[in-house]
């Protein structure tokens, strides 16, 4: 080959790769085609991934957005800022990175957005990590199966419906009814549990976040919990990535081998505002297949909640997803498909709550799949009827209305199960130790309570740990750090429920 033909083969390989080069720098620059409602569609980023971060150039500065929508000509992106900023044919530029938010110990304490900015007019935040919104899912072989209790404070829950370490928890019922009330007690019940907790707000009310901010100071749990909130008056793409936000920023302490609690306050909001976003960006609107349905929204977040192997760090995310009912119904497309998702329900029930039952959980509905496998030994030994006992005495006071006569043994049964429903009563902002719960129903379950008045018997139970933080304090804390619950402990039990009852003879007789 003559020299004259080599130089015009390299020089025909130098053109081919300056235009490869110009080729790629072209892919990672686009225009803006239409923008508006918070949805921006550009052409060619040609090379864009799905959930990529992109930046808008404009006039008052760069905004961000995601890509959430690959089509053949044009992506389809959410904007996560102020969308008026952006203009037709505005130039975008592909950042190669996918949408990640910061996350460490330096946000324990703090009130952010989805995107770790601080919203509670604080200093700013510190931390140099950041993971990524988006994650699969440790996979079966890292985990382990749940075992260890969550300690929510809330009687009928702890005995009843217990939650362990790795498990999704759904809250459901209607609005107003306290769905939050039972997520927000958990949080504070978590003080020296060991146990981070996340508050993910997904379109509330700000005031309503602010009065859940102010009562974790006031109550010291924000000592070890984040608040992330994508308010009401936020834009549906805010809403929309916050929950896999808050889940990210619980994977760093699940890495570093801790336990941790989300709270998502609500999925039902969530749901509305991807369905929004489909529907701006003109893809079906949440009721199709894989990967664009509501199903696969939820799930690919709550599968992240688990509990790992000690291979893998021992560490834990346990999920508390708060879904709203309409009308009660919970056969419904969004409440059933996280139904399947998660690993048991506590349902709240309106008539409960309007009669007085407040926390208002439906026991014959709700359920725990993991069961007695999450409870200290202790509260199983005590709580393994009250369920059953509860769920029959619905039934039995359902019949007795009718004025049927009645054996001696269902009006005992119906005698005990007023009383459980008595005990089952807890107000809000008071969760209650689980050495305390085992006590009370230790009492409740043994026939203890059967000569107390039904209007009575709060102010027993109240007196009756008073008297047992007295007098009983070595057996209480012995139970609390072996959970189990012993002959010994049995015996303690009776005398400081027999000494309680003889004050308060002693004190009604004095009255008289």
């Amino acid at each position: 080959m003559s020299s004259h033909a080599k130089d015009f083969i390299v020089e025909q390989l130098k053109k081919q790769i300056q235009d490869l080069e110009f080729d790629n720098q072209e892919r990672s620059f686009g225009k803006v085609i239409e923008v508006g409602d918070g949805i921006a569609k550009v052409s060619g980023l040609s090379e864009a991934m799905m959930s990529e971060m992109l930046e808008f150039k404009t006039e008052r500065g760069s905004v961000y957005g995601v890509v959430l929508n690959l089509n053949e000509d044009s992506v389809g992106a959410i904007v996560l800022g102020d969308s008026s900023w952006i203009k037709e044919a505005d130039e975008v530029m592909a950042t190669k990175r996918i949408l990640e938010v910061p996350v460490g110990e330096d946000l324990i304490g703090r009130v952010v957005n989805p995107l770790g900015a601080v919203l509670d007019g604080k200093e700013e935040l510190k931390s140099d990590k950041h993971y990524p919104i988006e994650k699969i899912a440790p996979g079966v072989i890292t985990r382990e199966s749940v075992k260890q209790p969550v300690q929510t404070g809330i009687k009928a829950v702890d005995a009843m419906i217990p939650i362990g370490r790795g498990q999704r928890e759904l809250i459901i019922g209607d609005r107003q009814i306290g769905k939050t009330a039972i997520a927000i007690d958990t949080i504070i019940n978590q003080a020296g549990q060991k146990m981070k907790c996340v508050y993910v707000a997904i379109g509330q009310k700000e005031s309503k976040v602010a009065n859940i901010v102010a009562k974790l100071e006031q109550s010291g749990a924000m000592k070890y919990t984040i608040v992330v909130v994508a308010g009401a008056s936020d834009p549906a793409s805010m809403l929309y990535i916050a929950p896999y936000a808050g889940t990210a920023m619980a994977e760093y302490f699940l890495d570093q081998g801790e336990d941790v609690l989300v709270v998502y306050d609500d999925l039902s909001k969530h749901a509305v505002s991807y369905r929004e976003i489909s529907l701006l960006l003109k893809r079906p609107p949440g009721r199709e297949a894989y990967p664009g349905d509501v199903f696969y929204l939820h799930s690919r977040l709550l599968e992240r909640s688990c509990k790992l192997n000690k291979d893998f760090g021992g560490g834990s995310i346990t999920s508390l997803p708060i879904i709203e009912t309409q009308a009660g119904d919970v056969a419904a497309y969004i409440p059933t498909n996280v139904i399947s998702i998660t690993d048991g329900q506590i349902y709240l029930e309106p008539d409960l709550f309007y009669q007085g039952n407040r926390p208002a959980v439906n026991v014959g509905i709700s359920v725990s799949r993991v069961g007695s496998a999450a409870q200290i030994k202790a509260m199983k030994k005590v709580a393994g009827k009250i369920k059953l006992e509860a769920a029959q005495y619905r039934e039995l006071a359902a019949f007795a209305q009718f004025g049927s006569d009645l054996d001696e043994a269902t009006k005992k049964q119906l005698e005990r199960g007023k009383r459980l429903f008595e005990i089952f009563k807890q107000d809000q902002y008071a969760p209650v130790a689980v050495e305390d719960q085992v006590l009370i129903y230790y009492a409740v379950s043994n026939g203890y309570m059967d000569d107390v008045p039904v209007e009575r018997i709060k102010d027993f139970e109240l007196a009756l740990l008073n008297y047992a933080h007295d007098n009983a304090r070595a057996t209480l804390d012995r139970v609390k750090k072996s959970g189990q619950l012993e002959e010994k402990d049995e015996s303690d039990f009776q005398q400081a429920i027999q000494g309680c009852k003889d004050i308060l003879d002693y004190l009604i007789k004095k009255n008289d």
